[in-house]
């Protein structure tokens, strides 16, 4: 197994505890970020530190030894990660997405059995999307029963974050009976390259998910937005620095230093905006989709969670994009040496918001709408986006930007 083995991982209490955890674990990690980037350095350490941490098993039900935070604290978790370094940031979205696997429709023993495993620091990686097939919902990975019990797990699979640093690859396959299921394999199991065996008790049937009204789809899509949240902070806070320390103010602009150009401070401001909005609208869609759970079954909470999810992903992305281009702009040509790596950062937000870039609506329930995806129904997002930032506590509905000499740009 690839996870840190001879010492305890510990058990995280709550979601103070969570926050406080991830924080101090951003910092290490950023540290070192731009030198990883910039040397291909696969990060097999820091993801050890980050089951060492905790932090992977927060999620686990209070019945089975976990804290079972809410989702808005894990979107904070998961936002405080890409910040330092996306490249980890969204290792574990997978992973918290196959544990909300085992909880909709894994049986006691699953999730005895897989609770156990990621409180003492088991990663779980993935084996979704599949080349050749019409759509990304589309799998020819099969099931298929062996005549001495279990399954022979056969196909191929491209996308597969963190399944290299994984203990267990849940991979994505049809049954027998043409059913979406989920079949949980060690990532070290004969065959993982080449025809894979599958106990019966490692299958889920995940296609129960989609036959009541859920918020399971949304979940996915709110990590996302963390994710991108994350580097649109990141980009900002670090591109601040830059304009602070390296950038040149324009010949003519009548200044010391890029920072204290009126422009500057103007653009800046608008960025940080921006970045304001994703964060709040993402502390709103994480509230939504605890109310959804609370609330089971239940179309109308299910159906506002999806639509501030939507609008979350939509302002995240807007933000990673355009705060990780245009902070360059303000920066220079120095911002795009290799020896500050900060073009990390738009390659991040580049690579990461092409998920899933068009928007989707899927039919509820009971008829009414059901959007699972972002850059959809831009009114509601703007609607959403006016709201989350009026509600943010103790928050300005314009960003504070100062200019100090020992901090630069801040918002």
């Amino acid at each position: 197994m690839t996870r840190t083995e001879g010492f305890p991982t510990p058990v995280i209490a709550d979601a103070e505890e969570a926050v406080a955890v991830a924080t101090a674990l951003a910092a290490r990690l950023r540290t070192d970020a731009a030198r990883r980037a910039a040397e291909r350095r696969l990060p097999y350490e820091e993801l050890a530190e980050l089951s060492a941490s905790g932090l992977l098993a927060v999620t686990v039900p209070r019945g089975y030894g976990g804290a079972e935070v809410g989702a808005r604290t894990l979107g904070e978790v998961v936002r405080l990660l890409s910040a330092a370094d996306a490249s980890i940031g969204q290792i574990p979205q997978n992973h918290f997405f196959f544990v909300e696997v085992l909880k909709e429709n894994g049986t006691a023993e699953q999730q005895a059995h897989f609770d156990a495993e990621l409180l003492a620091g088991a990663r779980f990686g993935n084996a979704l999307a599949e080349k050749g097939t019409r759509h990304a919902l589309e799998f020819a990975t099969r099931l298929v029963p062996r005549a001495g019990g279990g399954y022979l797990l056969d196909g191929v699979k491209n996308y597969a974050t963190g399944a290299l640093f994984a203990d267990w690859i849940p991979v994505f396959a049809l049954g027998p009976d043409d059913r979406l299921t989920a079949a949980f394999v060690p990532r070290d199991a004969p065959g993982v390259t080449v025809g894979v065996t599958v106990p019966e008790d490692r299958v889920v049937p995940h296609h129960l998910t989609f036959e009541r009204p859920e918020v399971f789809g949304a979940f996915g899509q709110f990590i996302h937005a963390a994710v991108d949240t994350g580097i649109a902070r990141g980009a900002l806070e670090e591109g601040g620095e830059l304009i602070r320390t390296l950038a040149r103010p324009w010949g003519e602009a009548g200044v010391e230093r890029a920072a204290e150009e009126p422009l500057v401070v103007q653009k800046f401001g608008e960025l940080a905006l921006q970045v304001r909005a994703a964060e709040a609208l993402l502390e709103k869609a994480g509230d939504a989709i605890d109310a959804a759970r609370a609330k089971p079954g239940d179309p109308d909470t299910a159906t506002e969670a999806s639509l501030a999810v939507t609008a979350a992903r939509a302002q995240a992305d807007t933000a990673a994009l355009t705060v990780a281009n245009e902070v360059l702009a303000l920066i220079g040509t120095r911002g795009a040496t290799r020896e500050l790596g900060f073009d990390r950062r738009w390659r991040n937000a580049r690579t990461h918001t092409l998920h899933q870039s068009r928007s989707t609506v899927q039919p509820a329930s009971e008829g009414r709408p059901l959007v699972t995806t972002r850059h959809a129904h831009w009114t509601t997002t703007v609607r959403l986006a006016e709201d989350a930032v009026r509600d943010k506590a103790n928050q300005p509905a314009v960003p504070e930007v100062q200019l100090r000499r020992d901090a630069g740009l801040r918002a």
